[in-house]
């Protein structure tokens, strides 16, 4: 019997990821939402005679070999059922506490032989695979910076909202470091359409993720793009209905370090519909465990060496998402 992929969610990245599963050759695929008759129309709207897509009841996804998990936050909860029947996740959280408690994971998914996979999006996710594929280019990397732009669903939109009222976390000569967001400033070019942004310090698990990466990093911060409006009302109710989608995203790492001994800075960078990248990322993940590309068991991250991460990003640059390198002084 060939392997069923679940995905929890089918809201905008939930059927991104669906619709990137489908493409990249998934026979079985089962879909859950807590709206059954959205996750029916998502499984009507890709079914057919190459891919079998079915929707069933969240007690029922616990029977699939792997599950991404595309809901809103929390999601180690949900990971902890699933790990403690042997079933792999994916998770595309980007709530620091929860991937903080899918972090901790680690022993009950190695017992049971499962993976657990953080933070497989956008930002968290392919920004690991960019830094270990930038990383080539150095003798020694010590300091990487991120920046986002844009927003996914609605769930995405309001983590995004509650990011911008908390602390960051930041990574700095060994400290970790908190600070206000919505402070430190910082004007960032992102790859075209997208340009350039203001960007301030957010509560992000990006840190966090990539120091479980890459640990010899002596530095690691991260930020989003902001208006003034973002930041006065960060702390208060979000004062309309986030949109069913946002729009052009991007992501870009900045890497720093040293190369033939000389200090070297590079860019890299993603524009992309932030939904879309996060379904690609994470479907790309989904089917490396279905697959046996990814091996390693246990919680782990993108960009860690023990993953195949040269072959995951071949996967998500072949689903047509492009990578931009800064040129210039």
């Amino acid at each position: 019997m060939s392997t069923i992929i679940g995905v929890l969610g089918a809201g905008v990245t939930g059927s991104r990821v669906v619709e990137q599963l489908s493409l990249s050759g998934v026979q079985r695929i089962a879909v859950c939402d807590k709206v059954l008759s959205r996750a029916q129309r998502l499984a009507a709207l890709h079914n057919n005679s190459m891919c079998q897509v079915i929707a069933v009841a969240q007690s029922d996804i616990a029977q699939c070999d792997v599950v991404v998990l595309a809901c809103g936050a929390a999601h180690a909860g949900l990971a902890a059922q699933f790990i403690r029947t042997g079933v792999h996740v994916v998770s595309l959280s980007d709530d620091v506490s929860d991937c903080m408690n899918l972090l901790a994971l680690n022993e009950q998914a190695t017992d049971m032989n499962a993976v657990v996979l953080v933070g497989a999006a956008s930002s968290p996710g392919v920004t690991g695979m960019l830094l270990r594929s930038v990383a080539k280019n150095f003798d020694v990397v010590d300091e990487v910076h991120v920046a986002l732009h844009g927003t996914g669903g609605p769930d995405c939109a309001r983590q995004h909202h509650r990011a911008l009222s908390g602390q960051s976390i930041g990574w700095h000569d060994n400290e970790w470091l908190r600070r206000p967001s919505g402070s430190g400033r910082e004007l960032c070019w992102f790859p075209e359409p997208v340009g350039a942004y203001d960007c301030y310090r957010a509560e992000l698990p990006d840190p966090v993720l990539l120091k479980k990466a890459m640990p010899e990093l002596e530095r690691i911060t991260a930020r989003v793009s902001a208006t003034r409006r973002d930041r006065v009302t960060a702390r208060l109710p979000m004062l309309a209905p986030p949109h069913a989608e946002g729009g052009m995203g991007a992501v870009r790492i900045e890497v720093r370090g040293f190369k033939d001994g000389a200090r070297v800075v590079e860019i890299a960078g993603i524009a992309e519909r932030t939904a879309q990248l996060a379904g690609v990322v994470s479907a790309t993940c989904a089917k490396g465990i279905a697959t046996g590309l990814i091996t390693a068991r246990g919680v782990r991250v993108l960009g860690e060496s023990e993953l195949p991460n040269d072959e995951l990003l071949a996967h998500v640059l072949s689903a047509g998402v492009r990578i931009h390198q800064f040129v210039g002084a």
